[in-house]
């Protein structure tokens, strides 16, 4: 094959030689020949580069076998037959292939008239698809919808059996919570009756009603038995119970019935506690049982007081645990209408025993204290509940009465005592003893008074009653027993009475109207003594009879009289002390005495201003004026003075 390719490339060269040299010779027509050009371009190639030239040279080596004269003759012919049958093979070839895509072809035709069958029937499904899910969403909307409003407006399976459980069954957070969504629903449905929607909220609402009724029916009958068991003296109040309570007071009646049995429960545990510490004292026996004190009547009454006012202020903290979340009105009168029906079951064990020591009537001035104390728990138990609890604060006020009354009784009955039997003034001309018993037990009474706790207006109205009760009698006692005396001894058995009177009072309050009263009748006594001790001094240094001649302008008689008194007056000038009526020695007073004794001076000193005021007045014709008396007023104040 390398040989006949070099032959025919040779023969190839060759004539194009032999053409050229033809051309060389030639004209320059020549040169344009077609055949030269083909030639010259062939010449120029440069097969080693020409990829394509290569392999269709290396294709026609297949079948270009000898390199003959007859072969390259025949090569044109040879190639044209090969591609004869070449592409008679492919005719061959691709008819088949197009027998196959013909067969494709009805495939795809029937294929494309099933998909266009097929399209057609989709569009209707989709169009039904498309339908169907714009029903759905709308369904599902209405879906939420409606779950939305059974939400809103119904209740869970659960939170319907918490509302409906046994009446045994305990009750739970979660049933105030289901309570309150009923209570909500049942307040956001009439929104519905201002709507087309009337029939919806009807139904609801009347639904809801009636759980609303089952559940605080079942509430009520729980908190019922809860309040039962609250009988012990530590009254525990639960969370619940509270929430219980706060719930009931949308059912006023249902309400009611359960403070009522709360109150119910807690009356016998108060009275058992009563008893208890009436009987058996506390725990271990301390403290020891009130009746182990019924010798002291005071204590006696005392104690029972104060455990009655503990448990008044106890029972009245755990009604408010009970109902701090209540937020209805007259909540603080609930309280006290309760706290008054547990508390009215200790009245009648009270009242008997108060009874039995104010009618033994231990002493006026023990009287006196029980009924101060007695009005004092009146006063503070009616601080902490009010008047609510009439039964027990009426029961405390009977007592405070009946033992005000015995009291008051007990003073006539000493008042009258008084006055049955009248002693004589001491010959001291001091108090009787009489008189000191009664004012030590005026004393007592009095300083009991004042270290009471009752209320300041309700002790000055006692005060007032008692003093009348006491002091008048004695005043008259002492006006009766004084009755017999001479002025001097009476007035100083009378100064001497009151003065004890007004010292007693003195140290009290409320007394201000009664010294003022005694204090006016002590010194009419002193005028009186004050008048006989003038008189006394005036009759013993002469000045009387001097005096009573001066008013009767004779003055001879003045002068006789002067010159027989003149000794006398001047020891009184010297020695005052010395001339002193004896009862001014049994004045329990000093400052009294002195009082006495420097009026009367006044008056001496006043009666002789006078008689020497007339004896210088030269109308009375007086001789020798100032030889009758020596001595000036002023003079005279000085020396007595």
């Amino acid at each position: 094959m390398a040989e006949g390719s070099g032959e025919v490339v040779a023969v190839s060269a060759t004539g194009a030689a032999n053409g050229l040299n033809n051309g060389a010779g030639g004209t320059s027509a020549t040169t344009n020949n077609p055949l030269s050009r083909k030639l010259h371009k062939i010449l120029e190639t440069r097969l080693d580069n020409d990829k394509e030239m290569l392999e269709a040279l290396k294709a026609l080596s297949t079948f270009f076998v000898e390199n003959s004269l007859r072969t390259r003759r025949n090569l044109r012919g040879d190639i044209e037959r090969k591609s004869l049958a070449i592409n008679e093979e492919f005719v061959s070839i691709f008819k088949e292939v197009k027998e196959e895509l013909e067969s494709i072809s009805e495939d795809v035709q029937a294929m494309s008239n099933c998909c266009q069958d097929m399209t057609s029937r989709l569009q209707d499904f989709l169009n039904k698809t498309s339908k169907a899910q714009a029903t759905n969403q709308k369904l599902e909307i209405r879906a939420q919808v409606a779950d939305a409003f059974l939400s809103k407006f119904q209740l869970t399976s659960d939170e319907m059996s918490l509302l409906r459980g046994t009446r045994e069954g305990p009750i739970t957070e979660e049933f105030f919570k289901a309570l309150g969504r009923v209570k909500q629903i049942h307040n956001d449905v009439k929104v519905f009756l201002r709507t087309n929607q009337q029939t919806a909220g009807l139904e609801i609402m009347e639904q809801m009603a009636l759980l609303q009724e089952t559940a605080y029916e079942r509430l009520y009958r729980w908190a019922q038995s809860e309040c039962r068991t609250l009988t012990q003296e530590s009254c525990d109040v639960s969370p619940v119970l509270t929430q219980a309570m706060e719930a009931l007071q949308d059912r006023p009646v249902l309400y009611k019935y359960t403070l009522d049995e709360f109150g119910t429960a807690r009356r016998s545990t108060v009275v058992r506690g009563f008893i208890d510490a009436l009987t058996r004292g506390g725990p271990g026996g301390t403290p020891r049982p009130i009746e182990m004190h019924s010798h002291d009547p005071l204590r006696y009454v005392g104690d029972m007081l104060a455990w009655l006012h503990q448990a008044t202020a106890s029972e009245k903290e755990h009604l408010e645990a009970l109902l701090k979340h209540v937020t209805t009105q007259g909540i603080e009168e609930n309280i006290q209408e309760v706290v008054g029906h547990i508390t009215e079951g200790v009245c009648r064990p009270l009242k008997v025993r108060i009874e039995q020591v104010i009618v033994a009537e231990p002493g006026a001035v023990l009287l006196y204290k029980i009924s101060n104390l007695l009005k004092f728990y009146h006063h503070t138990i009616s601080g902490i509940v009010g008047n609510s609890a009439t039964t027990l604060l009426t029961t405390i006020e009977e007592m405070h009465l009946l033992s005000k009354k015995i009291f008051f009784n007990s003073l006539s009955l000493h008042a009258s005592k008084l006055m049955d039997k009248v002693e004589l003034p001491p010959p001291d001309l001091g108090p009787s003893s009489a008189l000191n018993q009664t004012l030590m037990l005026l004393r007592e009474v009095l300083a009991s008074h004042d270290s009471s706790v009752v209320p300041l207006d309700a002790r000055q109205a006692d005060f007032v009653q008692v003093l009348s009760c006491v002091l008048d009698p004695l005043l008259q006692m002492c006006t009766v027993s004084a009755s017999n005396l001479g002025t001097a001894d009476m007035a100083t058995f009378m100064v001497n009475s009151l003065y004890m009177m007004k010292t007693t009072l003195a140290l009290f309050e409320f007394t201000d109207r009664r010294l003022e009263m005694l204090q006016f009748q002590i010194e009419a006594h002193l005028d009186t003594l004050i008048n006989e001790q003038a008189s006394y001094v005036l009759t013993r240094v002469g000045l009387s009879c001097i005096y009573n001649a001066v008013q009767q302008h004779k003055p001879e008689q003045v002068t006789h009289i002067c010159t027989l008194y003149f000794v006398q007056f001047d020891r009184y000038l010297s020695a005052p002390d010395n001339l002193l009526i004896p009862q001014l020695n049994f004045l329990l007073s000093a400052t009294v005495k002195e009082q006495i004794v420097k009026q009367s001076t006044e008056l001496v000193c006043r009666a002789y201003g006078e008689v020497y005021a007339a004896v210088m007045n030269p109308v009375n014709e007086y001789k020798d004026p100032e030889n009758i008396l020596h001595r000036s007023p002023q003079q005279v104040q000085t020396l007595l003075s």
